[in-house]
């Protein structure tokens, strides 16, 4: 007996719906938690949690904060690269800050929640914070050496040409002393709260300063990684805190470098990406070979 057109087809429809609903709602699934389970991938698949003494302290795939009750660093910890991801390291916002080369004028509103810094005067406020805890050069070029950007919106006579009238420094609010007193023969005023000095026709002039070339402090200890993240922080960025970890924890600098070496990964199949140092290992290691004094 040949059934109706209508039925053959929802018949077929039906039948396409149970093949798949078995192959990619029952077989793919069980296919992956099977290979989940395959010594050498079991780890990652459960988080690549780490324990000490039974408690877990975190994952060597999210990075963390070493830092006291007030948001301070630990001296006796390696710090870990800046994070954008809710209040640092959130795996449920997972985020950048979207902020890109452009942000060097910070929003000044004397309100601390309306207010925000660009990206220029953030990374200058870390690798400034940076220097002072690990005790290395801290100045990076267009930055004020109160660790802000150094910017000055110039306004001229005829708007973008003429004569320097007047000169603000964006990013330093009064009572703050300008990072330089004069620009062109003008008087370099402090910058102050609810004014836009771009709208008011400023032209907006990046100061490179004395800084040197190179940093000594590096990029990743002052930016955020896409993800906000990232467990790793490079080798240069492990060396400058070194010092510090050493004579926190009353080691040998030369033994904390060991550590520092064994976990530190290379590059993805010799040529991907660049070494890098999980930052949560090391210091699992360090409070098992130099507890705190």
């Amino acid at each position: 007996m040949r059934l109706p057109s209508w039925l053959s087809q929802h018949l077929a429809a039906l039948r396409a719906v149970l093949v798949f609903t078995v192959l990619l709602g029952l077989a793919y699934p069980l296919a992956l938690v099977a290979v989940g389970r395959v010594p050498g991938l079991d780890g990652k698949a459960d988080g690549s949690v780490v324990t000490v003494d039974g408690k877990t302290v975190g994952s060597s795939l999210i990075g963390q904060s070493f830092t006291d009750a007030d948001g301070n660093p630990v001296p006796r910890y390696f710090q870990s690269r800046p994070s954008a991801a809710g209040d640092g390291y959130d795996p449920t916002a997972t985020a950048a800050s979207n902020l890109g080369p452009e942000s060097v004028v910070d929003t000044i509103t004397g309100d601390e929640e309306t207010s925000a810094q660009s990206l220029l005067t953030q990374v200058c406020a870390r690798s400034r914070a940076v220097g002072e805890l690990d005790g290395v050069d801290g100045r990076r070029p267009y930055c004020t050496p109160d660790g802000v950007g150094a910017v000055l919106a110039v306004f001229r006579a005829d708007g973008l040409t003429g004569r320097t009238i007047r000169v603000v420094s964006v990013n330093q609010v009064a009572p703050a002393t300008p990072f330089v007193t004069s620009w062109q023969g003008v008087p370099v005023e402090p910058a102050q709260p609810n004014h836009d000095y771009v709208a008011e026709g400023g032209i907006v002039t990046p100061v490179r300063g004395d800084a040197p070339a190179v940093p000594a402090v590096p990029a990743d200890a002052v930016t955020a990684s896409g993800s906000g993240l990232d467990p790793h922080i490079s080798p240069a960025y492990a060396e400058i805190q070194v010092a510090r970890v050493a004579r926190e924890r009353g080691a040998d600098p030369a033994a904390v470098r060991k550590l520092v070496a064994e976990h530190t990964t290379g590059r993805s199949l010799g040529f991907m990406g660049e070494p890098a140092v999980n930052v949560l290992e090391v210091n699992v290691a360090l409070d098992e070979m130099f507890p705190a004094r």
